[in-house]
């Protein structure tokens, strides 16, 4: 069976960033306004008075600081608290799209790919902009790329998904060599006005080339040992954001249209589910889960990964073990682990092993188990 390695990664970074502290001026802003213009209701009963958060309880909460952003002004301006993000023309790169081949290009410079070398791009990510053409074929165009591309959906388990998909074209012999584009404008889908939900989503993109190992040149690339996912329905994620809102339009602007969550069943549920995939998946590739020398997780919630990282060790992660980019980033959806993947791999040893790790609405996870090569 043919030996399969990621040979490169690459992160698009959105050059604005919002700290916990100009998030909550501006929720509290509305807060204060909303409050004040439904004053009379508030006080007769017939609407709730909305209550501000604080920098220290988003903290508490997720461990996020900052978050990068596509846009900044539309977020924080308390009459619109959305990103403003101009349609673009038929002509142009679409946003998803030029996001993705900057993280590509990075990705391909790593792995010391020409687009000759590539037989498919997958666009995996949380939310697509629009139903088709694919995303991946206008990238896979934009990067002179030939054979196929395709996009998918898992939500945030898109990344390590695709990278199944990628690791099994390759190993089926489809492809000898495939890119996964993680493009998540999470903000896009984010529910600004909701006091539970509006600090967790930022945006970024990252990419990742999957190929024979005989084919690698790369220094330092990863040999995947092992794939696994797995799903189990679930309605405490969910986002009802579809082509069908127009034909109800008296619900097409509801909350659920946008991301909501019960996030204490997500948390009591997720963390058993994927816990056990680790463990699992590593003791069938013949592996102590105790000796797994990095966990590259899903950037959802610190305390989350430290549970999941906890069960998976048998004792508490260091932060070089299970790294957090919560604090700078927080929640990219699929690219979280991507994205820690990338910053925090290059300090381990030939023969280290470790998991790439996603996991999300679904419930979805995919575990991706690896060892560096020389």
């Amino acid at each position: 069976m043919a030996k399969v390695v990621i040979s490169g990664t690459g992160v698009f970074t959105p050059p604005n960033s919002i700290s916990n502290e100009e998030l909550v001026a501006s929720f509290n802003a509305y807060v204060e306004k909303f409050n004040t213009d439904n004053k009379e209701a508030i006080e007769s009963g017939e609407v709730e008075a909305l209550n501000p958060s604080s920098a220290e309880f988003i903290y508490k909460a997720s461990g996020i600081e900052n978050r990068y952003v596509m846009n900044k002004e539309g977020i924080l301006d308390v009459d619109v608290m959305c990103p403003r993000l101009p349609e673009r023309s038929n002509d142009e790169p679409s946003i998803l799209a030029e996001m993705s081949v900057i993280a590509a290009k990075e990705a391909m410079a790593r792995a010391n790919k020409k687009p000759e070398d590539i037989d498919a791009v997958l666009v995996a990510c949380s939310n697509l902009q629009r139903a088709y053409p694919a995303i991946s074929i206008e990238v896979q165009n934009l990067l002179g790329i030939d054979g196929f591309g395709f996009d998918m959906n898992v939500a945030c388990s898109s990344a390590t998904f695709g990278l199944k998909t990628a690791h099994d074209m390759v190993i089926s012999g489809g492809a000898d060599c495939v890119m996964v584009v993680d493009p998540e404008i999470c903000t896009g889908h984010l529910n600004f006005r909701d006091r539970d939900s509006h600090f967790i989503f930022g945006d970024v993109c990252t990419a990742i080339i999957v190929e024979r190992d005989e084919t690698c040149t790369a220094e330092g690339a990863w040999e995947v040992l092992g794939t696994r996912l797995i799903t189990q329905f679930s309605n405490n994620i969910r986002n009802n954001f579809g082509f069908l809102n127009r034909t109800a339009p008296e619900t097409a602007q509801d909350a659920d249209k946008l991301f909501v969550q019960e996030g204490r069943k997500v948390f009591k549920e997720v963390v058993p589910m994927v816990s056990k995939l680790i463990i699992e998946h590593a003791t069938d590739e013949g592996l102590e889960p105790t000796a797994l020398k990095r966990l590259w997780l899903h950037q959802a919630n610190k305390g989350m990964n430290d549970f999941i990282g906890k069960k998976v060790l048998g004792r508490e992660p260091s932060v070089e073990e299970s790294p957090n980019i919560l604090k700078d980033y927080a929640n990219t959806s699929s690219a979280g682990s991507i994205v820690a993947f990338n910053k925090y791999s290059d300090d381990l040893k030939e023969g280290d092993t470790g998991v790439i790790c996603s996991f999300g609405a679904g419930y979805s996870a995919g575990s991706v188990i690896v060892r560096k090569r020389a």
